[in-house]
């Protein structure tokens, strides 16, 4: 069995307690999850093996919080990606603290069934027995089956009404060690996305150094965003997301990859910072570039990371060449900051988090009244706006009025041209404070006859 690595969650460190969700595939585990956690999260489907990766929520109940993983299906003898979905949930094993081993009352103990309790009372962990499917009082003797399992007295329950999940989470609190959790220590969220088979998984992996997320050759492998907690050198918790492809809405017919990209969409919204992962090798795509238009229109700050640079050519004219149509492919993150990687032979990785840690600080600053008014008087006086029906426009006023993302108000005499307002905007970037945040501007105009006031 795998054991715990570093960086992995688990309650060692006096965090929440990790509460792992295991069984076959295809037994309800993404349904109870989503009972447990009273939303639908988890991607559900009734094909087996839609849970590939493992993914953590926060749950509470009874006032207890703790963290629950969803994981893949338990099988013996598979090979290839279904191999590694099953190592995923033998890392989830290893570091719970509680094991919600789920079975089909329905279908009853397979062989399959036995096998995994022969492992789960190896790991040395508290176990649940979780018997799915009891939708009825008829259904409960299907329940009882599972004693042969030897893991004690399986709990009958239905993920999908709701049946028996108050015991089920009475069991889960009374199993798991007594104590007042600390609170997150989480310090900042980041989301990895970008088009599918660009190397995001392996980014992830490398960040944490482990197989935190599965890598497959195949486009499309990673299906639910996963989060993953990554412990910085200064102590700051970062919570990682990594997601499935953004494919493009209009090709997306799988209904599991339909929601896999609502889930993605969804992730940007919950995030501090986006790092878009690009193929340097195959160059910028159409697909590239509307992504990076959703990291805008979220309002999310970025760290652009051309990977595969391995695969580049070495001429220095052919690699000049492909910066410059990669910075321009990329106009609408021209204020990203930018770290060229290969996943694969770990080169640039050492400078991401920096950059990640740049962006996220861009992000939350908050730049002084009386300084952000000095750099747009200056600005007004190298070079005034152009005059509009006779008269003088003017910046009488500016104040930066939130942060995430930096957000200016500029207070006028009238309108002011788009070209003028991004004169500004570069005027307050040469500060250097806003590396890999975007700035939003907006314009208040005085109406006639009004007195200028600062808010």
């Amino acid at each position: 069995m795998a054991q715990a690595r570093p960086g992995e969650s688990g309650n060692a460190g006096g965090g929440v307690p990790v509460v792992a969700v295991v069984g076959r595939p295809n037994v309800g585990k993404s349904s109870l999850v989503n009972r447990i956690i009273g939303r639908r999260e988890a991607i559900v489907e009734a094909s087996p093996g839609v849970t590939r990766d493992r993914r953590a929520f926060n749950a509470e109940w009874a006032g207890r919080r703790f963290e629950i993983i969803d994981t893949g299906g338990l099988e013996a003898g598979v090979e290839g990606l279904e191999a590694q979905v099953a190592e995923q949930a033998h890392i989830a094993i290893a570091v719970a603290d509680l094991i919600l081993f789920v079975v089909d009352a329905v279908a009853g103990p397979t062989e399959d069934d036995l096998r995994v309790a022969d492992l789960l009372r190896r790991s040395g962990k508290p176990v649940i027995v979780a018997a799915n499917k009891v939708d009825g009082a008829a259904d409960e003797p299907g329940a009882a089956d599972f004693y042969r399992l030897g893991l004690g007295d399986p709990v009958a329950v239905s993920a999908v009404h709701g049946r028996g999940s108050g015991d089920l989470l009475e069991a889960v609190i009374g199993r798991l060690a007594p104590g007042d959790p600390s609170p997150s220590r989480e310090w900042a969220a980041a989301a990895i996305v970008g088009r599918p088979n660009v190397g995001k998984s392996s980014i992830l992996n490398a960040l944490l150094g482990a197989e935190r997320s599965i890598v497959d050759a195949s486009p499309g492998t990673t299906r639910d965003p996963v989060d993953s907690h990554l412990a910085m050198p200064d102590g700051r918790v970062l919570r990682i997301a990594d997601t499935a492809g953004m494919r493009r809405r209009v090709r997306i017919e799988d209904p599991i990859e339909y929601f896999s990209w609502l889930r993605s969409r969804a992730t940007l919204r919950r995030v501090d910072v986006v790092v878009l992962v690009a193929d340097a090798s195959t160059g910028i795509t159409a697909h590239d570039q509307r992504i990076a238009q959703e990291i805008v229109a979220e309002g999310r700050s970025c760290v652009l990371v051309f990977n595969k640079w391995d695969l580049i050519p070495s001429d220095e004219l052919e690699v000049d060449r492909l910066e410059r149509d990669l910075t321009a492919r990329m106009r609408f993150l021209d204020w990203a900051v930018v770290v060229r990687t290969s996943a694969v032979t770990k080169r640039g990785m050492a400078r991401l988090l920096p950059a990640v840690d740049e962006a996220i600080a861009s992000h939350r600053y908050r730049l002084a009244t009386a300084e952000l008014n000095r750099l747009v008087r200056d600005a007004q006086e190298r070079r005034p706006h152009s005059r509009t029906g006779g008269r003088a426009i003017r910046i009488l006023y500016a104040v930066q009025a939130r942060v995430s993302p930096p957000t200016v108000v500029l207070f006028t005499t009238g309108a002011i041209e788009t070209a003028y307002v991004r004169y500004i905007e570069h005027q307050i970037r040469a500060t250097g404070a806003f590396a890999g945040s975007p700035i939003a501007i907006r314009v208040r105009q005085r109406a006639s006859g009004d007195t200028p006031r600062r808010p």
